[in-house]
Parts: C-alpha cells; structure tokens; sequence
C-alpha cells in the first residue's frame, strides 16, 4: 500500500528523507523508483532547478509507491505550483507568516525550517509541531537539537543539511527527531550515469539506519 502522510506523519515514512536535486526531469522516475526500491518512499525534490516541478510531476505519476514532496519551498507562488503539480509534502528552510500561510492552506502537510528557539517556539504558538531543522550541522547538531527537548518537547525535527550515514543515528537517537534528510544515497556521479543500482543499495542502507534505542521501531 502506498504510504500516506495523510495517515502518519511525514516524518514517520522512513529514518531518512533523500533531498533529490534533478538537473533532468527525465532521471526523476528511475531515481524516485531506485529510492523506494531501497526503502525510501518520502523523496523530497528541491527547487533549485528549472526541472523540479516537472520532476515533482512525473515521480507522482509513474511512481504510485513515492511519496513526493517539494524542498527549498520558499514563496506562496511556489506552494501552489508545487502542489497543483503533484506534491504530497511541501518542505522549506525557513519561513514567514505568508509562507506560513500558503503552506497551511495547501492541503498537505509541511515542514517549515527552523534553527533557533525563538523561531520553534513561534511555530508552536501557530499550532505547528512538526519543523525541519536546518541547516543541522552548522546550526549546532545533535547538542543543540537535545538542548531543545528539555523546554520544547512537544517539537519534531526532520534535521538536514551536512548529515551523512555516519552521523545519522546520533540525530535518530533523539526524542525530538522523526527522520533526517539528506543527499548522501543520492550521489551526482551516479545520477548522472543513470546507476540505479548504486541508488537502490545506498537507499536500502539508509533505509536500514536506526539508533540503538530504535532497532525493530519505527522512526518516531
């Protein structure tokens, strides 16, 4: 059955969120089938290139199993073309009370970024629970994000930006984070040569990563 985050929150789908920049629409499908081959349904594409609607667009209809998102969501404008296109979460780096807006009223969920405890507690304030914390690494990691779970607990995280397979599990161990994203199974030289293959392994290790205090669970 097609995983919904109608039915359980985006950050539950998998331990890990590929964040895909596709330069080709036409690598989009056997990318995204490569990636839910290995067990990572939730692919977030990011606006960073002309061929990411069209990418959203195609992953959402020849790839029933995915569920496609848009990242780097970042104007109203954006929000409703990414959804009218086909996306199924929408995912940003920061936001603003327009954005916020947009977001909100889209039909689907959504993972606004966040690096400080002001900016968490303002979500919370707007009945947002569920944020993207980035960039992870540069923003104070795994040390910071357990420093927030004392006085936020009520706060999810998907962490992203500079977390590799080595540092994962230390971000799945915390309370307050649901998945992590990242690009690492995802690598340009194997995009670029169409090595699916490599895609799907990567994937299926990725797939597989979990905190001790996880093993056998669901990324929670």
């Amino acid at each position: 059955m097609t995983p919904s985050p109608s039915a359980a929150s985006v950050l539950d789908l998998a331990p890990v969120v590929p964040v895909v920049v596709v330069s080709d629409a036409s690598r989009a499908v056997p990318l995204a089938r490569a990636l839910v081959a290995g067990g990572l349904p939730a692919i977030e594409v990011t606006l960073r290139t002309p061929a990411a609607p069209d990418a959203i667009r195609a992953i959402a209809e020849e790839v029933p199993d995915a569920v496609v998102g848009a990242g780097t969501v970042l104007t109203p404008e954006q929000v409703t073309r990414c959804v009218d296109a086909g996306a199924r979460f929408l995912v940003s780096p920061g936001w603003t009370d327009a954005l916020l807006a947009a977001m909100r009223g889209a039909g689907v969920p959504f993972l606004p970024g966040v690096s400080t405890a002001s900016e968490v507690v303002a979500l919370l304030e707007r009945g947002v629970r569920e944020m993207k914390f980035f960039p992870a690494q540069a923003a104070g990691g795994t040390a910071y994000l357990t420093s927030l779970a004392g006085p936020l607990p009520q706060a999810r995280f998907c962490p992203t930006g500079g977390i590799g397979p080595a540092t994962a599990p230390d971000y799945l161990a915390l309370p307050n984070v649901g998945c992590v994203g990242g690009s690492w199974m995802v690598p340009p030289d194997a995009v670029a040569a169409g090595d699916w293959g490599r895609v799907e392994a990567l994937a299926r290790a990725s797939a597989a990563l979990r905190s001790p205090r996880r093993a056998g669970g669901t990324c929670r």
